[in-house]
């Protein structure tokens, strides 16, 4: 089989890569390098095409599509501050590039399209576990840039017979998750502050509670989504459907650093949601998703590859940020 993986030099599109291959598909990936980076790919480069463009660029969808049997359509913008401060430009790459990756998925005539959605969709109510029966209430551009790529894929399906497949991430972290940014994964930001001695910022009282997600998890999630018959049409949520606080989180990082975190508490931030836990029933009895790395194991795991990385980051003093995908 053949997928095309956008945004696969990413953080999550990498590792579901890496996957692929291990299973011996013929893998396209599709990235233009704003975020994600070819050194993720560095372990799987002679066994992959890849295309240098973005999602926005109706040429670079369809030649990509090419062949496909399978879209795993996970480049985004990602970040809710940012969606805040710039919603033409989350928007544009959201809605705009999902719609151009429809039609050129359509026109390739790829068996199914993977959308990668968001919790975000869910928003701020105060209902746990969210359960893909509630209706959406997303606070945030970005998380209505994602219900709505939600929305396109099921009309494509309806109206062009494109089968889609949505899957609601939640908080995922893991190894290759960038914190050289502000608008980085909160757990990639705390664990390079408290590795390098810095200060992590915590937005609000560290008691907002996330179903924090390893990645492993959310890969395996992904491509049962892909090949898993009578499925079309739906949307899945890939969490562990339990939950943990920032401030939980900090006092691991303490124990597996052996010194004090030190955060620095600021006021709360606009679009931030108080609390995420999935109900992944419907994944469970639908895909057999089971999710096999739980949250200290990932966090162990995720603490260990960032020690191992040879250059401390010094934006992780620009605050941690918990983004709801």
């Amino acid at each position: 089989m053949r997928y095309l993986v956008t945004g696969g030099a990413g953080f999550i599109g990498s590792n579901t890569v890496d996957e692929l291959v291990r299973r011996d598909h013929r893998v396209t990936v599709l990235d233009d390098l704003s975020s994600g980076k070819l050194a993720n790919l560095a372990n799987v480069r002679d066994k992959i095409d890849f295309i240098q463009g973005s999602v926005t660029d109706r040429e670079a969808t369809q030649q990509a599509c090419r062949g496909a049997d399978f879209v795993l359509h996970l480049a985004a913008r990602t970040s809710v501050p940012r969606s805040v401060k710039d919603p033409i430009e989350t928007n544009r790459i959201n809605v705009d590039g999902t719609v151009n990756l429809l039609v050129a998925a359509r026109d390739a005539g790829a068996r199914r399209v993977v959308f990668a959605g968001s919790s975000s969709v869910y928003g701020d109510t105060p209902t746990l576990p969210k359960h893909e029966q509630m209706p959406p209430a997303p606070i945030s551009p970005y998380g209505v840039s994602k219900l709505v790529g939600e929305l396109y894929g099921r009309v494509f399906q309806r109206v062009y017979g494109l089968e889609f497949v949505a899957v609601r991430y939640f908080n995922v972290f893991g190894p290759r998750q960038d914190p050289g940014s502000p608008y980085s994964g909160v757990l990639s930001l705390f664990i390079t502050a408290v590795r390098d001695g810095t200060v992590p910022t915590v937005f609000g009282d560290g008691e907002h509670s996330r179903d924090f997600t390893y990645v492993e998890n959310v890969v395996q999630g992904n491509l049962a989504a892909c090949v898993t018959p009578g499925i079309a049409g739906m949307s899945f949520n890939l969490g562990t459907g339990g939950r943990h606080t920032l401030n939980e989180t900090l006092r691991l990082l303490e124990k597996f650093a052996g010194h004090p975190a030190n955060p620095k508490y600021l006021a709360a931030r606009e679009g931030d949601i108080r609390d995420s836990q999935a109900d992944i029933s419907a994944a469970r009895q639908k895909l057999g998703y089971t999710p096999t790395v739980d949250f200290e194991e990932g966090l162990r795991r995720t603490w260990d590859w960032y020690c191992r990385q040879a250059a401390p980051v010094s934006a992780t003093t620009k605050g941690a940020e918990s983004r709801p995908i």
